[in-house]
């Protein structure tokens, strides 16, 4: 029987730097780079924590350039911001950029690198490799541990006339340098901390059910579900616990890793357009259909289910398969419970009636392309009304 070809790609930062302090190597990746003009993409909940200001002393002391700042990011970050980030770094003449905060102001600065160097619209790049150009040089500086957009070729954008999110899956948007350093975590509130655990956990999940993991991208999401499930709820309980926060660092990257490569799945096609719709938060809208979407998935990777029940601490010996399979669902149930995410979509305020509009346009998704089960449009509807 003939072997029929396939191959796989590994996207990753060409330089991560990771642990405590690791931020303080921001002036000589300046320098490395060749920049000369930053533009340091962020939002104001950083800049009124103050570190819009220390990062852009350290670019000016460490590295002697004089950063500009475009901290209008909003949490789900849309056209209209990319194109306004766009206007600023050509004003000023710009020549990199630097984001810094979680996935709202990474994937705010990939639009605009894109943008920038392909021209047009960045709904012109919705899609998989629609770029044909580099972008500037770029290093994202991480303050959650969570989205891993600061590693990975996913640029997800609000388009404002459609309400709907765009997932733009580019290799070329992929940052130069990617710094996850814990101490800039350490201020994110237990509810943040909460919402971003559970988007890590969730990549790392769809990953493993993947239609395209790898034994690389496996071993990268099942140490990621092994460090989410013993440290999340640790900082949660206390954001001052270094440990923790080091190790769920760890964990979103790996996750990063294993979803950069693996892709992911419906769990995120229909997240995207709760966010998209009613501006609700990613990791929260993650965090409740994630079980949904898992139980719905199951009979299509019942094993792997067994491998994510035991990886997050399950006894499963003695079970019968689909026993074994249920405890993943039930752990992540109890985790997301145990930190405090609200148990269903009713409580953000999701309306039945936008169900099948959402369904819909989820259907459409780039992301729901690797999910190991392929769910018809009332399947999608149903797993909405589950996660009410």
């Amino acid at each position: 029987m003939p072997i029929r070809e396939q191959v796989y790609g590994f996207f990753i930062p060409t330089v991560t730097l990771m642990g405590i302090g690791a931020h303080r190597e921001l002036g000589s990746k300046i320098k490395a780079l060749g920049g000369k003009k930053p533009l340091i993409v962020t939002d104001k909940g950083i800049t009124r924590a103050g570190l819009t200001q220390k990062i852009a002393d350290l670019a000016r002391k460490d590295a002697g350039v004089e950063p500009v700042i475009y901290d209008e990011t909003v949490p789900n970050p849309t056209d209209k911001n990319v194109h306004e980030g766009v206007e600023v770094y050509k004003k000023n003449g710009c020549d990199m950029i630097i984001t810094l905060g979680g996935g709202s102001p990474h994937d705010c600065g990939k639009g605009i690198g894109i943008v920038v160097s392909n021209g047009g619209s960045i709904k012109d790049y919705e899609g998989i490799d629609r770029s044909t150009k580099p972008m500037p040089p770029f290093i994202a500086i991480n303050t959650t541990a969570g989205t891993a957009s600061e590693m990975t070729r996913f640029c997800i954008i609000t388009d404002t006339s459609r309400k709907v999110k765009m997932a733009i899956v580019d290799w070329r948007v992929t940052p130069t340098v990617a710094i996850n350093d814990p101490l800039l975590m350490a201020g994110m509130p237990p509810s943040l901390t909460a919402a971003t655990g559970m988007d890590a956990l969730t990549h790392a999940v769809e990953a493993y059910v993947s239609t395209a993991a790898t034994p690389v991208t496996d071993a990268c999401a099942l140490k990621a579900i092994e460090l989410v499930s013993q440290n999340l709820r640790a900082a949660v309980a206390n954001g001052g616990d270094m440990i923790a926060r080091d190790n769920m660092a760890y964990a979103e990257y790996l996750a990063g890793m294993a979803f950069n490569n693996a892709s992911l799945g419906h769990v995120h096609a229909m997240a995207h357009q709760l966010g998209g719709f009613y501006d609700l938060p990613h990791g929260v809208c993650n965090a409740i259909l994630l079980p949904h979407v898992e139980r719905f998935n199951m009979m299509a990777k019942m094993y792997r289910f067994i491998d994510i029940a035991r990886t997050m601490g399950e006894i499963v010996e003695g079970l019968s398969p689909r026993a074994a399979a249920e405890k993943a669902i039930d752990a992540i149930k109890v985790l997301s419970k145990d930190i405090g995410i609200p148990s269903g979509l009713s409580e953000l305020g999701v309306k039945e009636k936008d169900l099948r509009i959402m369904a819909e346009n989820a259907q459409k998704d780039a992301c729901g392309l690797t999910n190991p089960r392929c769910p018809s449009l009332e399947d999608v509807i149903n797993i909405y009304k589950a996660a009410a």
